[in-house]
């Protein structure tokens, strides 16, 4: 079996997406052509980035801080650039409107903006991308581009909506619902506006895949296990990872292939099981490549798959030698 790890083309194509409106949820951005899983779809630069003040645990960020950073960064921009802002809608909390320090420049950065790491950015073509709690696209901040990268995870058809998600996914559909209200709406994904039975069923997946990440992640290791005991867990940790990748899978949680991906090769690894080994680990690598083909994440997972390959095939010359 022959595994290639070269990387693929960086470069988006042109007119891959136009932004209109959205049925009830304002505009959007939507595919105007077929667009295969691992597409780059936009790479947008932040017409804000600002490095906020120290955040204070319980408390959060100092916002009066942070509007002076956000009012003069803003300042400093183009007229056309401030009007792209400020055509961006924003998440008003009750009254906020009515108080005599109201900030629309404020409001609109604390409902769009985020975090790149050490910053905090504000980027327009992204922003227009609407939640998902089964989305179809991811997106990434990568440091040497200084773009916000946007990557189909799964095949988006021509005129389909082009959609990512605002929180993390291993939740209920009620804790879902209480973190997006800092945005001001209710998600009408598959996954929240289903049957109620099919809501029930996708919850308790995102809270097995959880418990399972939990559970496996905090044993992972490749250190191959010696004792009866020992490989008596590590068997079942084999099979649990299989069955983590599979509720991932069927919930359709992209943003989580690449690490249940991992999870999978490694248990399999320490079994010194290397055919599944490289297949898990080269479809994690390959994941991986959707969002950043130079991150540690990735270089990681070259890295692990050329080593099980190396071990594959000298298990498979042994088998040889041993039938000639």
């Amino acid at each position: 079996m022959i595994i290639s790890i070269f990387a693929p083309d960086f470069t988006p194509p042109p007119e891959l997406f136009v932004i209109k409106q959205s049925p009830g949820k304002g505009l959007g951005v939507f595919a105007t052509r077929d667009v295969e899983p691992g597409t780059v779809i936009m790479q947008d630069s932040p017409l804000i980035l600002i490095r906020p003040p120290e955040m204070h645990e319980g408390i959060g960020y100092p916002l009066d801080a942070i509007q002076i950073l956000i009012t003069k960064a803003f300042d400093a921009l183009s007229e056309d650039d401030q009007e792209e802002i400020l055509s961006l809608s924003a998440h008003v909390l009750p009254g906020e409107a009515d108080e005599t320090d109201y900030d629309r420049l404020k409001t609109i950065f604390r409902s769009n903006a985020y975090n790149t790491g050490r910053e905090i950015g504000l980027f327009t073509k992204v922003a227009r991308i609407n939640h998902s709690c089964r989305p179809n696209a991811g997106y990434q901040w990568i440091e040497r581009l200084g773009k916000r990268v946007v990557y189909a995870t799964s095949r988006i058809d021509e005129g389909e909506e082009i959609s990512v998600t605002y929180i993390p996914l291993l939740f209920s559909k009620k804790d879902r619902e209480r973190r997006l209200d800092q945005y001001g709406f209710k998600c009408s994904c598959e996954a929240c506006a289903g049957h109620t039975e099919n809501t029930w069923a996708s919850d308790h997946r995102r809270q097995e895949i959880q418990k399972a990440f939990f559970e496996l992640e905090k044993e992972l290791t490749l250190e191959v296990p010696r004792s009866i005991m020992a490989k008596k867990n590590a068997r079942r940790q084999a099979e649990e990872s299989l069955r983590l990748a599979e509720l991932v899978d069927e919930e359709g949680l992209a943003d989580y292939y690449a690490q249940a991906y991992r999870v999978v090769a490694v248990c399999h690894a320490r079994l010194e099981q290397w055919e599944p080994a490289t297949i898990w680990a080269h479809k994690s690598y390959e994941v991986r490549l959707m969002g950043d083909m130079q991150s540690e994440e990735t270089l990681e997972m070259q890295i692990l798959t050329s080593r099980f390959i190396e071990n594959w095939e000298a298990e498979l010359r042994n088998k040889s030698k041993s039938r000639a």
